[in-house]
């Protein structure tokens, strides 16, 4: 199982972080991702993060302002996001999946297994 929160409205230069709690079996062995859907748009890739945390990927709108990380003893992971745009209002859901994907961007059916999403509002 999986819940996202941190979820707000912040201005556009403003920073947020994003929490994911990680329970069930062995929830350190899978890689988990972060996905955003804003209205009337599909769910887009935003980072991804290996089992082991030594590993992450980000989707190129985000490279270089967000940051993914996680804790396997706390069972978190967390999107650490900085100089927000208006562009990133979205609900960001944290997801799982068996495999972190790196050579290209992630989809939704690499990591199946989601739960509810938080709404990032960022405000011009």
């Amino acid at each position: 199982q999986l819940q996202a929160s941190g979820g707000g409205l912040v201005q556009a230069g403003a920073s947020l972080r994003l929490s994911c709690a990680v329970s069930g079996r062995t929830p350190h062995f899978y890689a988990t991702a972060w996905f955003r859907q804003a209205p009337g748009k599909e769910r887009e890739f935003v980072a991804a993060i290996s089992g082991n945390g030594g590993v992450t990927s980000y989707a190129d709108s985000v490279k270089g302002r967000f940051i993914v990380s996680r804790d396997n003893i706390e069972n978190t992971m967390t999107l650490q996001m900085n100089s927000l745009k208006p562009e990133d209002t979205a609900v960001y859901f944290c997801a799982a999946g068996n495999y972190l994907i790196t050579h290209r961007a992630g989809r939704p059916s690499d990591y199946p297994y989601s739960g509810q999403g938080t709404l990032v509002t960022v405000s011009s």
